[in-house]
């Protein structure tokens, strides 16, 4: 059986980062694995107006962005990043 890590959305960071929005992996524990490498990624190198977190569903996980995520000195800080995320909906 296939285990796949899917980004329900990908921001423009994802985009920059060239992120495939899913990877697909033959143990679900590889696919966990790396779900939460990503996770990470994300979390630690994207420019903060986003917080993701991951959700299992049917044997595959799910990163997904979450609504009114990051601390106020991440957002101010990519706010005055020329490098932050431009899309205004995510």
């Amino acid at each position: 059986m296939e285990h796949h890590v899917v980004i329900e959305k990908l921001c423009s960071c994802a985009k920059k980062e060239g992120l495939s929005q899913i990877e697909t992996f033959e143990e679900k524990s590889k696919a966990k694995t790396a779900a939460e490498a990503l996770l990470a990624r994300m979390q630690g190198s994207f420019c903060g107006k986003h917080e993701f977190d991951i959700t299992e569903v049917d044997e595959h996980y799910v990163i997904g962005m979450l609504s009114g995520c990051g601390c106020s000195k991440a957002k101010a800080e990519a706010e005055a990043s020329t490098s932050s995320c431009d899309d205004p909906g995510y």
